[in-house]
C-alpha cells in the first residue's frame, strides 16, 4: 500500500440480481486485500445460498459486513469511480468517455483526496447513462473490440487485481536474482556440458559456439539451483553411460 494511513476503495455493487456474482466479488475482494462492501438495492444473500457458496473465505468477513446502501450515499460520501465497457463513443459524447484503465487507476487514486469508491453495475445492462453522468470517472478493462463485455464478477476481478498495491501491503514477486542459481553452480553445469560434447564427438570447431549458445539459454533462464542440480544429473548420467566409455 502506498500510503499507511489511507485505506482501500470501498467496492460498491449497484442492483445485482444474481446473489453469486455478488459472492464472487466478495472472494475477489479477500484476494486482493479489500475489505469494504456497500451494496445498492442487492439481491437476498442467504447465508445457505448462492452469495455465501461463491465468496470462498470471504464468507466470513467481507460478505457478511456488507452494508446495503442507496446510490446517493455513495456519490454524497466518495469519489466515484464507474467500471463499465469500453464503447465507441469519443470525446463528442462524455458519458463513458474519456476513461482510464485499472492499471491508470492503481497509479492514479493515491492522490486523490479523500475515500474512494469503485462502482460496478448489473449483470447485464451495468450501470446507466444517468448514473454514470452522476459518477466522477470512468473506468474501463481493454479488450476485444469484438466482445469488450466482461461478466460483472470477471470484470470486478480484473479491476481488483490491477489495484490491488492500495490494499496490500507486499504483492512483489520474488527478487529473481535472489533465487537464481549461484554462478559457481551454473559453472559446473557448463564445465558437464563440455565434457558430453567431448564424449558425443561434437565437432570441435563447432564447440566454443555450442557453448555460447549453452550459456545464453540458461542465462535468460535465470534456472535456480534446484533445476540446475537435476541438469547436473542427467548430463553426468548420460556422460556416464558404458556406451559412451567405449
Amino acid at each position: 500500500m502506498t500510503d499507511d494511513t489511507r485505506e482501500p476503495p470501498t467496492v460498491v455493487v449497484v442492483d445485482a440480481k444474481t446473489p453469486g456474482n455478488v459472492g464472487t466479488i466478495a472472494r475477489a475482494m479477500k484476494n486482493f486485500g479489500f475489505s469494504e462492501l456497500l451494496l445498492v438495492d442487492p439481491p437476498e444473500l442467504d447465508p445457505d445460498g448462492e452469495a455465501y457458496g461463491f465468496a470462498g473465505q470471504a464468507r466470513a468477513d467481507v460478505l457478511p459486513s456488507a452494508r446495503e446502501v442507496s446510490f446517493d450515499h455513495v456519490l454524497e460520501t466518495y469519489h466515484t469511480v464507474g467500471c463499465t465497457a469500453v464503447t465507441n463513443e469519443d470525446d463528442r459524447n462524455h458519458v463513458r468517455f474519456p476513461y482510464s484503465t485499472p492499471a491508470d487507476l492503481a497509479e492514479r487514486l493515491p492522490t486523490v483526496e479523500g475515500p474512494t469508491a469503485l462502482v460496478f453495475g448489473r449483470e447485464r445492462v451495468g450501470l446507466t447513462n444517468e448514473e454514470l453522468a452522476r459518477i466522477d470517472e470512468i473506468c474501463s478493462i481493454p479488450a476485444n473490440a469484438d466482445y469488450p463485455v466482461l461478466n460483472l464478477g470477471q470484470a470486478a476481478t480484473v479491476t481488483l487485481y490491477e489495484l490491488r498495491d492500495l490494499a496490500l501491503e507486499d504483492t512483489q514477486l520474488p527478487d529473481v536474482e535472489r533465487v537464481r542459481a549461484p554462478e559457481p553452480a551454473l559453472e559446473r553445469l557448463y564445465d558437464n556440458w563440455e565434457g558430453l560434447l567431448e564424449e558425443l564427438n561434437h565437432p570441435e570447431g563447432k564447440r566454443e559456439k555450442t557453448m555460447r549458445m549453452i550459456r545464453r539459454v540458461y542465462g535468460r533462464a535465470d534456472p535456480t539451483e534446484r533445476e540446475v542440480n537435476t541438469f547436473l544429473g542427467l548430463l553426468r548420467r548420460a556422460t556416464e553411460r558404458p556406451d559412451r566409455r567405449e
